[in-house]
């Protein structure tokens, strides 16, 4: 970036450090969400299955860019551990259709409530109330940053 203007590097910065704080941010939301073994495959899955509903193993492979096979081997250990309901496919009964389970969805509510809870915690102990203000400004912002 040799020559570049300060604003362009300025720009740089900022991406650079907000894409290093936002990985860092997430690492800590995670570890506050309880969980527990599930991979980062499992939990898109289970994400996918609460925002789309219902879903055959092959459906929720291409939507995640897997092979079935390999869905298969995620999914197992969830039906296992009774986050998954699976029911047969009344229009191909060589299908299954995979649902949430009621647990799971304790589960993930239980994490979103103790994700917002900790982060709550951290911004009214860590931060005075002008510092809320101005986080709440680059909250805007970055929203901005997202929006299509």
């Amino acid at each position: 970036m040799n020559g570049t203007d300060p604003q362009t590097l300025l720009a740089a910065t900022l991406a650079s450090d907000l894409r290093a704080i936002a990985s860092k941010l997430k690492r800590r939301l995670r570890e506050q969400a309880g969980t527990g073994d599930l991979t980062q495959s499992q939990i898109a899955v289970l994400l996918r299955l609460e925002k789309d509903g219902p879903a055959t193993t092959s459906t929720l492979a291409r939507a995640e860019g897997m092979r079935p096979q390999s869905m298969g081997a995620a999914i197992a250990p969830m039906e296992a551990a009774g986050l998954l309901d699976a029911k047969p496919d009344p229009h191909d009964g060589r299908q299954t259709i995979l649902s949430l389970s009621d647990a799971c969805r304790t589960m993930i509510r239980e994490g979103r409530a103790a994700r917002q809870d900790w982060l709550t915690r951290k911004i009214a102990a860590q931060l005075s109330p002008d510092e809320q203000t101005t986080l709440a400004t680059a909250v805007h912002l970055l929203k901005r940053l997202v929006e299509d």
